[in-house]
């Protein structure tokens, strides 16, 4: 076979173009797909994720009511898609079968949990705040001063609330005489 120095170059480019364009996905292009994408019905809701106090975006794609996938937001200007372990791990909050779903509650000094329902949860939360409330609130301070206030009761914020949020939960926070009101973000 005669194969001079310039055939032998253009049979050597042919050869690791192909090569090379096979690698980055050319067969794929005109290859059909085996199954249908999964998200291709889905609705996605972007959110914050609810971990630490960074505030990543996150986009949520659900289908018929169930989480099916959560990943990084690349349009988010804090973590532009990325995310840590925690955030990454997600969608395991989500679904979980180990995830407890309803109200646990441990009486004083006993060694059992009991199921409760939610109804039973809100209204010993609000008993309990507005006992607290009652039996701590002051009125008026030392000088004769008003300032309508309790010192027996603080709160903490969530990372997982937007801006929006926040401002609600500060004003019902602050409506119920609140002075120790703090931040995830600032622990």
């Amino acid at each position: 076979m005669n194969v001079s120095r310039r055939g032998f170059l253009k049979a050597s480019w042919v050869a690791g173009s192909g090569i090379a364009l096979s690698s980055l996905g050319w067969k794929q292009a005109f290859a059909k797909p085996t199954r249908e994408y999964k998200l291709k019905y889905a609705t996605e809701t972007t959110t914050i994720c609810p971990y630490c106090a960074v505030g990543c975006g996150i986009i949520v794609a659900s289908q018929d009511g169930k989480v099916i996938n959560t990943e990084g937001n690349p349009d988010h200007p804090i973590n532009r898609g990325s995310l840590c372990s925690k955030g990454g791990s997600l969608y395991q909050l989500a679904n979980n079968e180990r995830r407890i779903t309803k109200v646990m509650y441990r009486a004083p000094y006993s060694e059992k949990w009991e199921e409760k329902s939610w109804e039973w949860a809100f209204e010993e939360i609000a008993k309990r705040v507005k006992q607290t409330r009652d039996a701590s609130f002051t009125e008026k301070n030392a000088k004769g001063q008003i300032v309508n206030r309790t010192t027996e009761i603080a709160s903490v914020g969530s990372a997982a609330l937007d801006n929006e949020e926040c401002w609600l939960y500060q004003k019902m926070l602050r409506s119920l005489g609140l002075v120790y009101v703090e931040h995830q973000a600032r622990i």
